[in-house]
């Protein structure tokens, strides 16, 4: 009798709990991913809805909906982020590039050394992304805000089913696979490879019946579409571009927000930022230890082979800046953050030397 009326007490005051809750919630943010609960986006996602609904202490609420139960592609979920149906999309550059054409800044090959400086330079208030996000904006016609850069895979490398790359004459001849962007085909043909536009969904069969013989991907995208089983057996770690990903959120329903709310997303923001740097760098260990031990071949470049890509890519730099709508004016902003901050970490590191 003790234990019913205990039983019945808790949950009454979890369903008054839930009451006062939802009577509290003034703001409902609709976020979608275009992937699935293994990615990071998902990871993100999961600390944004988390962070934000308690720090609002309810009074923002955030439903998530992965895949495409939204929209199913960077057109059609950005044109939700604008006309409203949709508050918060996070989009590769790739994805974007049609409405932002811009943002392949972060597609730009050898630019950022590694996590420390790709995470620098993509931190908020840097003139890097203040930059990119007054573009966006004006872009947009106010309608769309980017809000953040994180990371969705790690970093970008070359991958085939042929041969050892070390060089970029080992890449002669190859098919690779690229999105249907400029930018990724001026890069193939530049190392002298052959760029070939394969959607995602065919990639596997693709490598299969030769179709392409490579592609320009992370190492947890190659195993979790279980690629090496096609045949892809080489790795190279170029590490040619840093898997950015745009988190972007209707400018109405922000705007729309009294200060103190708008903090809590910004601050949200900033949470989900730091779980998807952080979420590749763990998922990428164990899936370089299952490639090798599938008999796959990782190759390391020494710095006088990453020096030889970086001067063979040099050309897409300057078609970028002439091709790309806005493309000078980001790549100044980025080619500028990236010196300042390396200057800051080598300066950080020294002083941590001593």
């Amino acid at each position: 009798m003790l234990k019913g009326l205990i039983k019945a007490s808790m949950t009454a005051a979890l369903l008054a709990g839930s009451a006062i809750a939802a009577s509290a919630q003034e703001f409902t943010i609709r976020a979608t991913a275009n992937s699935n609960e293994n990615d990071e986006d998902y990871d993100g996602l999961i600390v944004f809805k988390n962070y934000v609904e308690a720090a609002s202490n309810g009074a923002i609420g955030v439903e998530l909906f992965i895949g495409t139960q939204l929209c199913s592609n960077g057109t059609e979920c950005l044109q939700g982020i604008a006309d409203g149906s949709i508050d918060v999309y996070i989009s590769t550059s790739g994805g974007a590039a049609g409405i932002f054409p811009f943002v392949q800044v972060l597609d730009l090959p050898y630019l950022m050394a590694d996590d420390r400086v790709a995470e620098a330079v993509l931190a908020g208030g840097t003139d890097f992304m203040k930059t990119m996000q007054s573009m966006t904006l004006e872009a947009s016609g106010d309608a769309i805000r980017l809000m953040t850069v994180g990371n969705t895979g790690g970093w970008r490398n070359f991958a085939n089913t042929q041969r050892r790359v070390a060089s970029p004459g080992d890449m002669e001849g190859l098919k690779i696979r690229t999105v249907v962007a400029d930018l990724p085909q001026e890069l193939v043909k530049a190392l002298g490879a052959s760029p070939t536009p394969i959607p995602w969904p065919e990639l596997f069969t693709s490598f299969q019946t030769g179709v392409v013989e490579g592609s320009k991907n992370g190492i947890t995208d190659i195993m979790n579409m279980k690629f090496p089983e096609a045949g892809l057996q080489y790795v190279t770690l170029d590490g040619h571009a840093y898997m950015g990903a745009l988190w972007f959120m209707n400018n109405e329903k922000f705007m729309g927000m009294p200060d103190d709310m708008k903090r809590v997303v910004v601050d949200g923001f900033y949470q989900l930022q730091q779980a998807t740097f952080a979420s590749p760098k763990r998922k990428s260990i164990q899936a370089y230890e299952d490639f090798v031990a599938g008999g796959g071949d990782l190759y390391v470049p020494s710095p006088a082979e990453k020096a030889a890509f970086k001067e063979a890519a040099a050309p897409v730099f300057d078609w970028f800046k002439s091709n790309v709508d806005g493309g000078a004016k980001i790549f100044d902003a980025m080619s500028a953050e990236v010196s300042k901050v390396e200057a800051m970490i080598e300066a950080a590191r020294a002083a941590d030397m001593q």
